[in-house]
């Protein structure tokens, strides 16, 4: 499943906690197929920032400013119904469900015909080169399999846009590597505008884009 491209776009960002102020005024735009990665020391806002954007700032952050969609502003927007995907560096697999499961989650209630939810989800793994897994529990797949269906998860979901939040943290250096070509290859294709948290350069290389510091 697909989603039409669109752009991301803040405007005049502020995000502040009782006296002290970690996002001032910060305006940006991440085009269709394109990705702007955000890095700066520990604690000066940027998971924050990535939480406001997908609606989920906790409540203690005082944030201000506008998140367009597309070109629709979507600030007062519930999560729901924003359409902004979000990896972080837990692959966040639920332990009950199958791994078929897991990603029959995520497909809109529109898809309601069984036959279709099936070969969604049976697509989306041979995409991430795990067919036939459908059946099996995610405690017995690999870290680099596990991190492969979180991101099909969170595709299948159609996004209109895509927040990774140092979702290669965790992972040694060659699977990350392959793990970081997987993602922007998927979000390529898909036209998704990303953003993209992270303390590695190596990360920020391979994401191609433009670099905004933070707290500097």
């Amino acid at each position: 499943m697909t989603a039409a491209a669109a752009t991301l776009a803040l405007a005049g960002v502020r995000i502040a906690l009782p006296g002290r102020v970690l996002v001032d005024g910060l305006d940006l735009v991440v085009d269709a197929g394109r990705c702007v990665t955000l890095m700066g020391p520990s604690g000066c806002g940027k998971s924050t920032l990535l939480a406001f954007i997908a609606g989920s700032i906790d409540p203690p952050f005082q944030a201000h400013g506008r998140v367009e969609v597309g070109g629709v502003d979507v600030t007062a927007w519930p999560p729901e119904r924003r359409r902004i995907g979000i990896l972080f560096q837990d692959d966040l697999l639920f332990p009950h469900m199958s791994v078929g499961g897991n990603l029959a989650f995520a497909l809109p209630p529109t898809l309601a015909d069984r036959a279709a939810r099936r070969a969604a989800v049976a697509n989306a793994l041979a995409e991430a080169d795990l067919a036939g897994f459908e059946h099996r529990d995610p405690a017995t797949l690999s870290g680099g399999q596990r991190a492969r269906v979180a991101v099909m998860r969170t595709l299948l979901a159609a996004p209109r846009a895509l927040l990774l939040d140092e979702p290669f943290n965790k992972l040694d250096a060659q699977l990350r590597a392959d793990f970081r070509r997987f993602v922007f290859e998927h979000a390529r294709e898909r036209a998704l505008p990303v953003l993209l948290v992270t303390h590695d350069e190596a990360d920020a290389r391979a994401a191609g884009g433009t670099v905004v510091t933070l707290g500097a």
